[in-house]
């Protein structure tokens, strides 16, 4: 692994994606972070009422996907929005 993928590695935000498994926009984000290689914690709020709580609390919305990007939260797939707070270019 290069000096700049171990860095990279290390500074990646915390990114937490809830999804549920019928939503396309939610299946389209988790493919573009993955062929990005960033990692993140998929958290399908159909089989979770505690999280799906937590996303309500944290976005303000019901609907999904919503993302947390180390604390800053996008609501559906924005990826301009994703590549900005992932620092992306």
């Amino acid at each position: 692994m290069s000096k700049q993928n171990e860095t990279q590695k290390k500074q990646q935000k915390r990114v937490i994606i809830f999804t549920m498994p019928s939503c396309p926009h939610c299946n389209h984000a988790k493919r573009y972070l993955r062929e990005r290689g960033i990692r993140f914690r998929d958290v399908d709020v159909s089989r979770d009422p505690a999280a799906a709580r937590d996303m309500i609390r944290r976005s303000g919305q019901q609907g999904v996907p919503v993302i947390d990007i180390g604390g800053k939260i996008v609501v559906g797939f924005n990826k301009a929005e994703v590549d900005r707070l992932l620092g992306l270019h």
